[in-house]
């Protein structure tokens, strides 16, 4: 989020902060060649949009809504030149709809898949996978990601991963389009990126995701490491948005599918799966968070209930 801001846009983040989970400033975060900047807007109620900022031009990744982010922008001292969509549901695209009813949007560079380009409204530079595209100089990779949707992409910039609703810190997306493949073999693409990696999803979920990941790996040290930072950082009201990569590979069960304790746990849970595979152990393990046994059980970390 905007750590400061002038007084009109403070009025406009104070009606939106008893909507959102996120409610207190969290400081930008800087690319490693130091081109890029990354603010948060947070929209709706758990929604983050990414304002991409280089050389007084931005972008913004996703969004359901125009305004917050023209507020940011107000608040820069910057301009909005492109907007980027990694998929086509309306809390993504609506920065979109919201722009061209505004009448903003015809002047814009937007970026999306071209997969499914008829959906995106105002998309002039549709990408396909592993192709390259460019922003303030930096030139990124477009990731395959589907699974949660059809036609989902995530991108790459520097050490910045932009990953919709494929990659959530400490979990996944819904697998709306699936099949299972598809999203599995997408989590796989950006597991494989360099662990100093940033993730920046498009939601706050992390402490419900966190709390799933400890009922399949209860003993894991880095994974209750993990829970006590998020409950540090949520008691603020701030974002655990976004996290290095290397911290997903060890916490994220939807990352991890060839964990020991994981597995165990796994077909303690669900003995009618069949877990003879990685692919076969992601599967089990989305359909078990979708069943969300896991919310009424306990949190088995004192002190640091998530």
């Amino acid at each position: 989020m905007l750590a400061a801001c002038p007084r009109r846009v403070k009025r406009d983040r104070a009606t939106l902060a008893h909507m959102h989970v996120v409610t207190s400033a969290s400081p930008p975060t800087r690319s490693a060649s130091g081109r890029l900047t990354v603010y948060a807007v947070p929209m709706a109620t758990d929604n983050l949009g990414w304002l991409v900022v280089a050389d007084g031009a931005a972008a913004i990744v996703d969004g359901p809504e125009a305004g917050p982010v023209l507020a940011a922008c107000d608040a820069l001292g910057v301009r909005l030149t492109t907007v980027i969509n990694t998929h086509t549901h309306h809390d993504h695209i609506g920065v979109n709809r919201d722009l061209e009813r505004r009448g903003l949007l015809a002047g814009l560079r937007v970026i999306g898949p071209g997969a499914v380009a008829a959906a995106i409204p105002g998309l002039n530079d549709p990408v396909a996978p592993d192709s390259d595209v460019t922003f303030g100089g930096v030139v990124g990779r477009v990731i395959l990601t589907e699974g949660h949707l059809s036609g989902h992409v995530s991108y790459h910039f520097d050490d910045l991963a932009f990953t919709g609703d494929a990659l959530f810190t400490g979990g996944c997306g819904y697998l709306f389009s699936g099949p299972p493949a598809a999203m599995f073999e997408g989590l796989a693409r950006l597991a494989a990126l360099p662990s100093e990696t940033w993730i920046f999803c498009g939601h706050e979920y992390t402490e419900d995701n966190l709390r799933f990941a400890l009922t399949l790996e209860p003993t894991n040290g880095a994974l209750h490491a993990r829970i006590a930072s998020v409950h540090a950082t949520r008691a603020r009201g701030e974002a655990t948005v976004p996290e290095r990569l290397a911290v997903e590979r060890a916490t994220n069960p939807f990352l991890r599918s060839d964990a020991p304790e994981l597995v165990r746990q796994l077909a303690a849970a669900m003995p009618e799966a069949t877990l003879d595979s990685p692919l076969a152990v992601f599967a089990a393990t989305r359909k078990l968070k979708d069943l969300k046994r896991y919310k009424v059980t306990p949190a088995n970390v004192p002190g640091q209930p998530v």
